[in-house]
């Protein structure tokens, strides 16, 4: 079987030390290509007893060297364009490796978007930067929260409330219905999709704005004979059914509908997933921490989570 590609993200953030900490606990008889600062990833891995070979081979990694930052820089522990470099280019060479056929999924850590700016690179985030490199449209992939508790995919995401409003129409809606649809048939879950309206109460029949009645209600009843959904509904209910089970998943509008669900009911425990891409790609879901980094006692369950996520998925038909 293929290794795992996982980009370890900020090379002074909490990335490399939680990687190597979910490699040690997670990786058996799996291989993984690891894109990062290559000899601090040596120093962790042997500190850690993590075999690295030159060639992948079960129980052991390969680290791919993009770069390493100055002293400076790591003592800071804030945004930079040095690591903003290095975490880029770690990022697009990890998919680069899966896009040729080297490995089977992508496993992705935490970046600092404003490192990435500050380097001179245009960054939104990890889910539109993937879909460029892969060729495809930004808004052709979807961010998708997989957690024990709680599914949510997003219409859109990395955009301002007013621009996000404004973007939501038929074909991102139906698209991201049909992405989760997609994951949670390869996750082997049945069940009714719930979907948010975007205003207080989904609009209220048009009280508080018309965008359910214009744009989300047409865009499920096109597509109700193939999946199960309810909606437009207020997204507490939709998010309150979920958690008590009523709803294999969610489909939000708008990022913190989705976010602040996830992170309530799976903090830790979520993973992010990008779907509509050529390949599989999961990963934490949280930030870099630059406040603990580098003191030994990030938590590593959330790349744990990504890496069996991304086994899972990378395994099913």
């Amino acid at each position: 079987m293929k290794p795992l590609a996982i980009s370890v993200g900020d090379p002074v953030g909490i990335g490399p030390e939680v990687t190597i900490a979910a490699l040690r606990s997670s990786l058996g008889d799996d291989a993984a290509l690891v894109f990062g600062e290559g000899k601090v990833l040596r120093d962790l891995a042997d500190s850690a007893k993590i075999s690295v070979s030159h060639e992948p081979r079960p129980g052991a990694i390969v680290i791919h060297d993009v770069g390493s930052v100055s002293e400076a820089v790591r003592k800071a522990r804030a945004p930079h364009p040095e690591s903003g470099r290095i975490q880029y280019r770690g990022l697009m060479e990890a998919a680069a490796a899966v896009m040729r056929g080297e490995a089977r999924v992508l496993i992705t850590g935490p970046t600092s978007k404003a490192a990435i700016e500050m380097s001179g690179t245009r960054f939104t985030g990890q889910t539109e930067a993937l879909a460029e490199a892969a060729g495809i449209a930004r808004d052709a992939v979807t961010m998708l929260f997989i957690g024990p508790r709680l599914k949510v995919a997003l219409v859109t995401t990395h955009l301002s409330v007013r621009d996000a409003a404004e973007a939501i129409d038929e074909r991102r809606v139906v698209q991201t219905v049909r992405h989760l649809g997609e994951a949670l048939g390869r996750l082997g879950l049945e069940g009714s999709i719930a979907v948010t309206g975007v205003n207080p109460h989904a609009g209220e029949g048009g009280l508080f704005g018309h965008e359910e009645q214009r744009v989300i209600a047409p865009a499920l009843d096109s597509i109700r004979h193939e999946i199960a959904l309810e909606g437009p509904l207020p997204a507490e209910a939709a998010f309150r059914g979920a958690k008590d089970g009523r709803y294999v998943g969610v489909v939000a509008m708008i990022h913190d509908q989705a976010t602040i669900a996830s992170k309530l009911l799976d903090w830790g425990d979520a993973v992010n997933t990008t779907w509509g891409l050529p390949f599989i790609r999961t990963s934490v879901d949280h930030g870099v921490a630059f406040d603990i980094a580098g003191r030994g006692v990030a938590d590593p369950s959330g790349m744990v989570a990504a890496l069996e996520l991304g086994r899972k998925l990378s395994r099913s038909p």
